[in-house]
């Protein structure tokens, strides 16, 4: 059957889904059917962790669509879809980044809801044999200006959380602190001590304000230069606490740039949704590992395109992932920040979740054409493991849209 669909122009074009799964799914789901197994079980069944790369991918939450929420409200989640999609994502190989951007985190999902998530997640992945690390920022502090002292203990608190689930933290950039500090001093006085009470080495996230406009002059000063070496001497000051950095900058000159810069064993993990098949691929003075909003829907066609660089087939690893970056960029377009409605728009067609909300209401954030746009350029991919299930839910989603076929 074919599709009408919106164009971002105001016209219309037709479209013929696939029929097929993508053999990268096709494969997955038959070694599933054989073990008699359902989607969602556990890190090991017939997938081995990858091994060329430390791979993350950012995990979206699912919404429970029955609550009678308001905007404003805390989230409601339903946790049974939430945990199953973490268990997907393991059973790929893949490791879990829990809590961060891509789980609402500052956009629908407050701190109360980020603990019981942290909590969950984690004790998922001691039961799954999964690996997790998680979000620690500062967002249970008030709306407003919060003093340095005040931002490092809430800090303080969300790292004693993380630590206590047996999850490994990540250190997330901290709009209080964007808001607070005043100097490259302060942020240095806000890390030092946290890195040097941190039970295990954590990564420092630094995120850019195309992601969080809250965070414009992150490490004290708008001139990029400049915060690198802020960011650059945190690390240095404190390697042995330091497992790794995520760069979300989207710029992936710089990310290559500081990566060599990096003290011996301080791993560079990239965030850039634009550049991360030549980043993860790397050069002939390293290469990034990976934490990915993106690789969320890619997980199953990422962890197979890193399988192959684990036998050293770059050609091959480059042949699966480089198609892929049309679709990221697509839903990581300007205003960066809404990209987790095309996410996860993306998981209740591959039939991950049942319904196409988000908490917050943010599934109304981004235009029907772009969705439409988005769902043409995944099943191209064939990230669907059931085309048809896909094709009439998207069917159905531009009829509620006015959109007759």
């Amino acid at each position: 059957m074919t599709l009408l669909l919106p164009s971002a122009d105001g016209g219309s074009h037709p479209y013929t889904p696939r029929q097929e799964p993508a053999s990268f799914n096709a494969s997955f789901a038959a070694g599933r059917a054989s073990e008699g197994g359902a989607p969602g079980g556990g890190a090991h069944e017939g997938r081995a962790p990858l091994a060329s790369r430390t791979v993350f991918a950012a995990a979206h939450v699912v919404a429970d669509p029955y609550a009678d929420t308001a905007p404003g409200a805390p989230a409601a989640v339903d946790w049974d879809a939430t945990l199953a999609f973490r268990r997907h994502l393991w059973s790929h190989g893949l490791a879990v980044a829990e809590a961060m951007d891509t789980a609402q985190r500052g956009m629908g999902l407050d701190w109360a809801g980020a603990a019981e998530l942290i909590r969950r997640s984690a004790a998922e992945a001691k039961a799954t044999g999964g690996r997790i690390a998680c979000g620690a920022g500062t967002d249970q502090l008030p709306p407003g200006t919060a003093s340095l002292d005040a931002v490092r203990r809430a800090y303080e608190e969300q790292l004693a959380l993380v630590e206590e689930s047996g999850a490994q933290a990540i250190l997330m950039a901290s709009r209080a602190l964007a808001a607070a500090a005043r100097t490259p001093d302060d942020y240095l006085g806000v890390y030092a001590p946290l890195l040097r009470q941190a039970a295990g080495p954590v990564v420092l996230h630094w995120l850019g304000p195309m992601f969080d406009p809250a965070l414009e002059g992150y490490w004290g000063s708008q001139d990029l230069d400049a915060a690198t070496e802020t960011f650059l001497q945190v690390v240095a000051e404190h390697p042995d606490k330091v497992d790794g950095v995520k760069i979300s900058l989207l710029d992936a000159g710089r990310e290559i740039e500081l990566r060599r810069r990096l003290p011996e064993g301080v791993r560079c993990y990239t965030g850039d949704d634009f550049h991360y098949p030549e980043l993860i691929e790397g050069d002939e003075q390293g290469f990034s590992h990976a934490l990915l909003g993106i690789f969320d829907p890619l997980g199953p066609l990422a962890a197979q395109a890193v399988r192959a660089l684990d036998t050293g087939d770059t050609k091959g690893f480059r042949e699966l992932l480089d198609p892929t970056v049309e679709l990221a960029r697509h839903l990581f377009q300007a205003p960066t920040r809404f990209y987790k409605t095309g996410v996860v728009l993306l998981a209740w067609l591959a039939g991950h979740q049942s319904h196409f909300t988000m908490v917050g209401g943010l599934q109304s954030a981004r235009s029907l054409p772009h969705l439409a746009r988005a769902y043409e350029l995944a099943d191209g991919l064939g990230l669907f493991p059931d085309p048809a299930l896909a094709e009439a839910r998207m069917k159905s989603l531009l009829y509620v849209y006015g959109v007759h076929q």
